[in-house]
């Protein structure tokens, strides 16, 4: 006959779901502490991942970018696959080829203006900053030290020293960047092509090692992992472009100088959620500023219709709401990422945060079909 009395033994530990998840979460830490001690194993690894994962991002990009026109030409015309991508390829090619002949030449023009005219903004900028420093009411509230030009001369040469010796010490690294960017451009299109040509049978293939009860659930996490990472990269980059053209255009307009370069800064800037157009917007004030205080209303009359065509016409159309975020965890996500990561965490923060969300939401619901905890699991 067994005995069976619960001790206390067994009603705290064993038959305790309190304490079980707490052991979990502590073989878990214990895993991780060991994998922290056990790093150099995987320092390979992670070098592999270097090298391969840079070109594989910037294909997934361009895939996300294309793929739709593939699809287009593929429905619509009839054209095989294989020579629809080759077609989008050659127009491409061609792209390329009309802005390194028109649109480049432009642009380093004026760069190579911007640079030779530093000198002079530089002198008009001190001029503005003595004149701030003797205006009565910056005196009054004693405010005249911190525009000192002695002071702002030596902060940026002090800061002009330590970049030249950070570029010297780290030339070698340079030299590897640059190496790096030519793999990359050498090597992504050949991953992108075979991306295009391949990309219904990528799904099967990872199903394929998928224990058969879990194939349906995964599948459903991959389909809409892909969902949220083509909406947010085809939203992000066609709002951006249009941005950079709407900025270049209304600049031109109001003959502010450097136009072009201004916009296209404003429309990479602009892949930063929320914060980009307005940070698009400072270049353009301070040269405003410097060319005449007239300058700075056709600015701000520019920033305001494009605000208005974006945020009403463009963002609605394009990105919509599908990565279903609140704009306080959005705020968060670039606040985390961007101090962690840098400027990498603040353009991929949101849509790593994504694939995170709908995992993690995957995880849950698993959980709340096979735990007692959650009578009334939905699936």
């Amino acid at each position: 006959m067994t005995n069976n009395k619960k001790t206390w033994f067994t009603n705290w530990f064993l038959n305790n779901k309190f304490t079980v998840v707490l052991l979990n979460i502590l073989l878990l830490f214990v895993i991780i502490a060991l994998f922290g001690k056990v790093n150099y194993f995987f320092r390979p690894l992670g070098q592999i991942l270097g090298i391969i994962l840079p070109p594989l991002v910037v294909a997934g990009i361009l895939y996300y970018l294309i793929d739709p026109l593939i699809d287009w030409l593929e429905a619509k015309f009839n054209i095989p696959r294989v020579w629809s991508i080759s077609i989008v390829f050659i127009l491409i090619f061609g792209l390329l080829i009309w802005m390194v002949v028109t649109l480049i030449p432009i642009i380093q023009s004026q760069i190579n203006s911007l640079i030779h005219n530093i000198p002079s903004y530089w002198r008009d900028l001190q001029g503005m900053l003595n004149e701030l420093s003797h205006n009565p009411r910056l005196q009054k509230l004693h405010l005249t030290q911190n525009f000192s030009t002695t002071k702002i001369n030596h902060s940026l040469a002090q800061s002009w020293d330590g970049v030249l010796g950070s570029a010297f010490n780290n030339l070698t690294s340079a030299v590897g960047i640059v190496s790096n960017v030519v793999m990359i451009l050498l090597t992504a299109p050949f991953v992108l092509f075979f991306m295009l040509k391949d990309d219904r049978q990528i799904k099967p293939l990872v199903l394929k090692y998928v224990p058969d009860r879990l194939k349906a659930s995964i599948g459903v996490t991959l389909t809409e992992i892909n969902g949220a990472l083509s909406s947010y990269i085809r939203g992000q980059l066609t709002v951006a472009f249009w941005v950079a053209v709407m900025f270049a255009v209304g600049y031109l307009i109001a003959q502010v100088p450097y136009a072009l370069l201004l916009g296209i800064t404003a429309g990479f800037l602009n892949l930063i959620p929320y914060v980009g157009s307005a940070l698009g917007l400072i270049p353009a004030i301070i040269l405003a500023l410097i060319n005449g205080h007239g300058m700075i209303w056709s600015v701000i009359i520019v920033f305001a219709i494009e605000q208005t065509i974006e945020t009403r016409v463009v963002s609605p159309l394009v990105v919509g709401n599908k990565m279903n975020m609140h704009p306080v965890t959005t705020i968060f996500v670039l606040l985390v990422s961007g101090g962690m990561f840098g400027l990498a965490g603040v353009i991929f923060g949101i849509p790593i945060f994504a694939i995170l969300k709908i995992i993690c939401s995957r995880i849950f619901k698993w959980f709340q079909r096979n735990s007692n905890w959650y009578q009334n699991g939905t699936n």
